[in-house]
């Protein structure tokens, strides 16, 4: 098991573990137990006998503590988890994923399997610190799925050198590789009082020294519109098409509170999926406010916008549903310092500058904190996640695993 985590990232990269939104399964999709049972299997191989793999596809597994009975620390240090998820996103094919490891020379990157298919130095900035070195990327023609199988990877890779060093020491690490994390649903089935963590860190990030304390305030509007159909041929002054009301909705949404034009703390109101026919369509929205109080905010812009279309197709129905996904991590996370300055002070030990960095989205940190676990997240050294363009770089992935690496230890030192 003494791969490098290269190595491992490759190998796990290779299983199509893709989820799929509105499965009634869980996991939503059944090849994800495919690397679930194979991390299972790992855990115990390196040592970790309790590895467990649960009827909700997610694995758990300790590594016990090796603080000495004669440190000042013995019998002080808290349990910390390390958390990752094995699926990768619906939003690209996770199937038949080759990947490319090069030693990258500057300039935009032609992917071999789409020529089509550029990651560009213009859009990723970040490239200029790797000239000379590895990075991993796509073919071109499926996601990479370093979202989040470099985070698993790291911790493997941290988990293995603990073991080999036992002069690192740490309190009882606890570890957990999640299910649909993608598609909102990698906590749904999660044991905390299982779990036996006061504290956890996702390893869910992107670019080396970027940590993340605080994610958006996160719903899901649905708007259902219902029509009537009959044959084309008969249908004046009886039909009534909801595509083109959906239409006329999609139409009046701000263009100015979008995912493609905000940026840092700015809200937005994106929709990302259409379904439909004459008698019925659906269209689903992300509602995403740093501020939980901005959702409603949110969801009554949306509410003038039907109020608006309704007059165009007075013989439609309209229905908006909102369901919560997440909430910003950061109000609980603060009230427990520890958790945030053992972070901090773990990635200056590991050599990268740290710095604070809002997600523009959400991970299983969100509603583990919510639930009482606080769960900040660590950077991986990856980008351009759920896309055809994703890439990581090993410097990365080996700042994160000396972060983990530092964070056992930090916990270890503030206990004495």
């Amino acid at each position: 098991m003494n791969e490098t985590v290269l190595d491992r990232l490759i190998r796990y990269v290779k299983i199509d573990t893709q989820s799929l939104e509105g499965s009634s399964t869980c996991p939503s999709t059944e090849k994800q137990l495919e690397l679930s049972k194979l991390l299972s299997d790992e855990l115990r191989q390196v040592g970790l006998a309790d590895a467990t793999l649960d009827q909700w596809g997610i694995v758990m597994a300790t590594l016990p503590g090796n603080v000495p009975a004669t440190h000042p620390a013995f019998g002080k240090v808290p349990a910390i988890g390390f958390i990752a998820h094995v699926d990768t996103s619906p939003s690209a094919s996770g199937a038949n994923v080759k990947p490319q490891i090069i030693w990258y020379a500057g300039g935009d990157i032609v992917l071999p399997g789409d020529n089509a298919v550029i990651i560009k130095e213009s859009e990723n900035p970040e490239l200029a610190e790797y000239v000379g070195e590895t990075i991993v990327t796509t073919d071109g023609t499926t996601l990479l799925g370093a979202d989040d199988k470099a985070g698993i990877a790291i911790i493997m890779t941290a988990l293995q050198k603990l073991i080999d060093e036992p002069d690192l020491l740490h309190g009882d690490l606890k570890i957990a590789f999640t299910p649909d994390e993608e598609v909102g649903a990698g906590t749904i089935h999660f044991d905390i009082e299982k779990f036996g963590a006061t504290a956890a860190y996702t390893v869910d990030g992107e670019m080396p020294g970027e940590l993340n304390k605080e994610t958006f305030s996160a719903d899901t509007a649905v708007i259902t519109v219902h029509g009537r159909n009959i044959h084309p041929g008969r249908a004046k002054g009886i039909m009534v098409n909801s595509l083109r009301a959906v239409a006329d909705i999609l139409a009046r949404l701000p263009k100015d509170v979008a995912p493609e034009t905000t940026e840092g703390y700015e809200p937005y109101i994106h929709p990302y999926r259409v379904e439909g026919e004459e008698d019925r369509s659906v269209i689903k929205i992300l509602l995403r406010d740093f501020n939980t109080g901005g959702l409603a905010e949110l969801k009554r812009r949306l509410e003038k916008i039907i109020r608006d279309v309704e007059p165009l197709h007075p013989k439609a129905r309209f229905e908006l549903e909102i369901i919560e996904s997440y909430r910003n991590m950061r109000e609980k996370l603060e009230k427990d310092p520890r958790v945030l300055e053992c972070l901090w002070d773990a990635a200056k030990r590991a050599g990268v500058e740290p710095k604070w960095v809002p997600i523009r989205g959400g991970t299983d940190g969100s509603r583990l904190t919510a639930d009482g676990l606080p769960t900040p997240n660590i950077f991986t050294g990856g980008k351009n996640f759920h896309g055809r363009t994703e890439w990581v770089s090993l410097r990365g992935m080996e700042y994160a695993i000396d972060t983990v690496i530092h964070l056992a230890q930090i916990w270890v030192e503030k206990s004495s």
